[in-house]
Order: structure tokens, then sequence, then C-alpha cells
């Protein structure tokens, strides 16, 4: 690999005699991984996948495949059981230890891998803002959250100094996986290292000082801030650290963790866990939903709930526009957010009738909804991908009305019987050509 000559240099002087051992491994091939989506395994067992499994050292759902495998051209990857993310990505979700029922905030969250864990380990509870600054990679990421069947995100496209004035001392958790140099990653990306230079290095320097800072006026005092990057640079790693916590002495380093990838099996990644000291202040329940929702449509979607599902949706529901959503838990006032997705799409009122989304969709497990309005496609089959691609499903013993189309009984979708075929309802924009 051909290495920038003042990279070369700082490398020697950090890594010394495992310089050599270093850049070895750089012409090595990467590693590949992937998080299993739990809530959305169902009886499916790992064995029936059509690629090798190796378990993450750390994370108990994360898992290596073989590098001629393609688990992103798979059904079941539409489906949501899992999420495609390097195995050193999956360290800054795994120490911020985010629990149930808490207030969470994703600041750099695009394309949605820290996200979906976070949100997993939360169990898809609580409050978990998703922001990426980035509008382009905003959509990306709201996608993410849809595919993976989250209820409990808000996905905002926002700069921290904004959404900082929203959220003073609001939240228990905060990830920071901040914009870098890209060193880490320089085995996957040929254009991080054409790109490199010690004057970028500096000037990502200064971005994260200023990302740490608006960080800091969102965690409550006792809450825990996970900082991360995927360079090497002691100016984006340590150096920052250190000069954060001298402009906030109320922080405690509690651990930093670098990853080499001649140490691990995966890229280069570095991670600051940090504690917040003193005692929480008490906040009042007082952020609200924009709009709420009519008795009549209510009703409407009652009507859909009792004929379909054997669950009832409990939570507070509200409105905008002609779209119904399901909210979170103490769910933000949405003015002056500029939003992306906000809890859980239930559906659209048309003409006074209620019709599902596709969000409401992928958040089901085929255990919620009627045995008669589940059509469950095997994974390996051209059914599969026959539906994936839009094409309509024929199915003469099928109820009439909506159903929930599975793979191996991971809800992927929607149909629509009319006792003879089932109409494809996904949507046109996800369709899948190969």
């Amino acid at each position: 690999m051909n290495l920038p000559v003042e990279f070369t240099e700082r490398m020697k002087a950090l890594l010394q005699d495992e310089y050599d051992e270093f850049t070895k491994c750089l012409d090595s091939s990467e590693y590949k991984a992937l998080r299993i989506n739990m809530r959305k395994r169902a009886e499916l067992t790992l064995d029936k996948l059509p690629f090798n499994l190796e378990a993450h050292p750390f994370v108990r759902n994360g898992f290596y495949f073989d590098a001629e495998d393609e688990p992103g051209r798979s059904p079941y990857h539409a489906a949501g059981l899992f999420y495609i993310q390097e195995p050193s990505a999956m360290m800054p979700a795994f120490y911020l230890e985010a629990s149930p029922h808490e207030k969470v905030l994703d600041l750099c969250a695009a394309p949605g891998g820290k996200t979906t864990q976070i949100a997993e380990m939360m169990e898809n509870t609580g409050l978990l803002i998703s922001n990426e600054i980035n509008k382009d990679r905003a959509r990306i990421l709201s996608e993410n959250i849809e595919r993976m069947g989250l209820k409990n995100t808000v996905c905002t496209n926002m700069a921290p100094a904004d959404l900082s004035k929203k959220f003073p001392e609001f939240f228990d958790r905060i990830c920071v996986d901040a914009p870098c140099s890209g060193e880490g990653m320089f085995r996957k990306n040929d254009e991080a290292i054409e790109n490199w230079s010690v004057a970028n290095v500096k000037m990502c320097a200064t971005r994260q000082a200023e990302i740490l800072d608006e960080a800091d006026k969102m965690l409550k005092p006792g809450g825990r801030m996970v900082y991360s990057t995927c360079t090497f640079s002691k100016e984006e790693n340590e150096e920052t650290i250190s000069a954060f916590v001298e402009r906030h002495n109320e922080y405690e380093i509690i651990k930093e963790v670098r990853f080499f990838p001649h140490k691990f099996k995966g890229e280069g990644h570095f991670v600051a866990v940090l504690k917040k000291t003193g005692e929480a202040c008490v906040l009042s329940k007082d952020l609200k939903p924009a709009k709420g929702i009519s008795e009549k449509e209510l009703k409407a979607f009652r009507e859909f709930e009792d004929k379909y599902l054997k669950v009832k949706i409990s939570g507070e529901f509200f409105k905008m526009g002609d779209t119904i959503y399901l909210a979170p838990e103490y769910m933000p006032d949405l003015k002056k957010l500029y939003v992306l997705r906000s809890g859980l799409i239930l559906g659209e009122m048309k003409k006074d009738r209620f019709e599902p989304d596709h969000a409401l969709a992928q958040y089901f497990l085929p255990s919620m909804v009627k045995d008669d309005y589940v059509t469950v496609i095997p994974g390996d089959s051209d059914v599969a991908i026959k539906y994936l691609h839009g094409e309509t499903i024929e199915d003469t013993k099928a109820s009439k009305g909506y159903h929930i189309i599975t793979i191996d009984g991971i809800s992927v979708g929607w149909g629509k019987s009319d006792g003879r075929i089932l109409k494809n309802h996904y949507p046109k924009g996800l369709r899948i050509r190969y």
C-alpha cells in the first residue's frame, strides 16, 4: 500500500517496533461483519443463513462473514434481519451501554450502524435521537432505521449547535462518532489515503472539539458520553479528549481504547468513555407531540388493528399531514427541528380509510398479526426475489385484505390480496434489481 510519507513517519513514532506488522496487515484483506437484529430473528437459526458466521469477540449478536459472501444481496437483509457493520465500528455503542427507557443521542449517526445497535440495547424503548448533519446521509440513516423496525427513534438533520439549543442537559447518554481524517479506513478506502494530510488532521481535531462542546450542553450531570473516531492520530484521539476534559473539568475519563488492525480483526478505531459528574436534575415530561389525532382517525386505525392484529398498539399517537405516527417515550416537541422520521410511521389516512405504511410492516413481528394475514416466503426461493422486485404473488388461498409478507418468518413488507393474487406493496424506491 502506497502511504503518505508524513503518515508513515507519524505511525512509526506511534507504533515503534509494531510498525512493520501494522503495514503488513494493511496489505491483507479487510474483515467483514454484520450484526443480527435479535428482535426480528424470531425462531430462525443462524445455520439456516447462506453464509458462514464467526462470533465477534465482544458484541454478542455480531458476526464475521467470509469475503466471498454477499449478505447485502440476501432477502434477509431487506427484511432487516441484520445490519452489515465494520467489526471495530460496533465498539462505540458497546461501550455506551445504553439501557431501556433512557434518553439517548447518537449525534453523528449516519449511515445507522451505531443507531440501530443502540436502539437494540434500549430494547426499542425510551427515546433515541439519531442525528446527521448531511442531508443525503440522513436519508440513508432514516431508511436503515425503518428497515430494522425501530419505533423509539427520531431521525433529525441538524447541526450540533442547533440541536443543543433544543435539548439542554436532556440526555442520559450521548454517542459522538466524530467525523475524522479516516486513517483507520486506509485498508478499505483509497480515497481516505488520497485526501490525507497533516493539515486535514488538525482541521478534523478542531471540528471534533466543537462537536464535543455542543454534546456537553446536551448531556445530563451523571450522564455517559462515548467519543469515537476511525483514525490513529493522537490529535484527534487522546489529545482531543484531554483538551475537552481540561475545558470541562466536570468530566472524568473512564476508558480509552485503541483498535489496531494488526491486533484486532477489524479496522482502526479509537473509543473514549467519559462520565459527567454531578447529580442529574429531574426534567418534567414537557415535550409533547406536534399535533393530536382525531377520534375519527383513531377509530379508523383501531378498525384496521381489530381486523388484522393479535395485539393492540399502545402509546401516544400523533398526526402530521395525513400521516399517523406512534410516538416514542419522552416525545420531543418537533418545532424548529428538521425531522426525517419521528417514531414509528403507522400509516396514512386516505378518504377516512387507514392505509398502513411500510415502516409498520418492518416493525411487526409475525406473532403480532393474525395467522390468516401472514404470508410466509422461503428465503431461498424465487418468490422472495420476485417480491423484492415488486412482482405480484399468486395465492388463491389467501384471505382478502392486507398481508404481512415474511421471509422465513421475518417481516419484510405488505401485500394485499383480492382472493387470487397478492398485490405487491413493497415500496418502489426499495425494490431490488439483481
